[in-house]
């Protein structure tokens, strides 16, 4: 008896190369788009790369600089690391070890991922509506009208919540059902169960998703627009790690970027792209840690594997 027909299947092989070109013409795209940007800013990155990153944005393209763009970038990944990654987790922890498959939490679970396919102006307006408004007096400067780093960091906290919740669902769901059951079959408690076992085999996935929001807050300029990021000068000579900062007037890498962009002339595009190389190390620098993390936890999961 033959199990298998004579017949050659031939539409797996044309999908394989379908996916394989796509993914390559993606790289080669990604690749020529990388290689334009660094080669644009190279003159700036190569002279004074000391001055560009010390120096807050001048009106002469050989005196500006990004020192006040990184600042607020980096306080608005504070924001993300310290509210958002917490919370989602939580919240993530609790729809799928704690509340059970109902009504309630089906309704929470589509509430979410709605919520992550809505557009970032939207989450500007809200951060306009909410966190302008309460933060305008007891958190801000006379001038600042609430328009502040707080306002903008927590406006970017809550746009990156819906993705971390998501994914650090979907690798929480992950987890095999045997390894909880072992748990418990050697009388370990609920919280017990979730922290020693389903959290350490999670965590790669935790990792990615974190990454991917975080990726996603520090290239959001709409939401920074309507929150009051400026574009241009910044009277504050506030230190990088200052906390007096919070509550005055901000820009961001990506608001800078796009101050630079609007500028005529090709010393502007010089100083742009170098802007934009800057912005693509810091996140490739977030991205490298939590590579180093995730791998981390993953020779942990192995090594246990093959410990039992």
């Amino acid at each position: 008896m033959h199990l298998q027909g004579s017949s050659r299947d031939y539409r797996s092989p044309i999908f394989r190369v379908v996916v394989v070109s796509s993914l390559l013409f993606s790289l080669l795209v990604l690749g020529v788009l990388v290689v334009d940007v660094a080669m644009g800013g190279l003159p700036v990155l190569g002279d004074r790369i000391g001055s560009f990153l010390a120096n807050p944005s001048r009106s002469r393209p050989d005196e500006a600089g990004v020192f006040q763009g990184l600042r607020g970038t980096f306080w608005i990944g504070v924001f993300v690391v310290l509210l958002t990654f917490p919370l989602g987790i939580a919240a993530a922890i609790y729809l799928e070890e704690y509340a059970g498959d109902n009504r309630f939490s089906r309704m929470i679970d589509v509430s979410i991922r709605n919520l992550a396919g809505v557009p970032s102006v939207v989450y500007g307006i809200l951060g306009l509506t909410v966190f302008v408004g309460l933060l305008n007096g007891p958190f801000g400067e006379e001038d600042s009208f609430g328009k502040t780093t707080l306002a903008g960091g927590l406006t970017l906290a809550i746009l990156s919540l819906p993705v971390v919740m998501i994914t650090s669902a979907e690798a929480i769901r992950a987890v095999p059902q045997p390894l909880r059951e072992a748990g418990y079959g050697v009388g370990a408690t609920k919280w017990e169960v979730v922290r020693h076992h389903v959290l350490p085999y999670a965590a790669p996935g935790i990792l990615t998703g974190t990454l991917l929001s975080l990726g996603r807050a520090l290239g959001e300029a709409a939401p920074l627009i309507l929150v009051g990021a400026v574009r241009g000068k910044l009277g504050s000579r506030a230190g990088f790690f200052d906390l007096s900062q919070l509550g005055e007037k901000f820009t961001a890498m990506q608001i800078v970027i796009t101050e630079y962009a609007s500028k005529p002339g090709e010393d502007w595009v010089a100083v742009t792209s170098a802007a934009i190389v800057v912005l693509l190390m810091v996140v490739l620098s977030f991205n490298a840690v939590a590579v180093v993390l995730r791998n981390r936890f993953e020779a942990k999961r192995e090594g246990r594997g093959r410990g039992k």
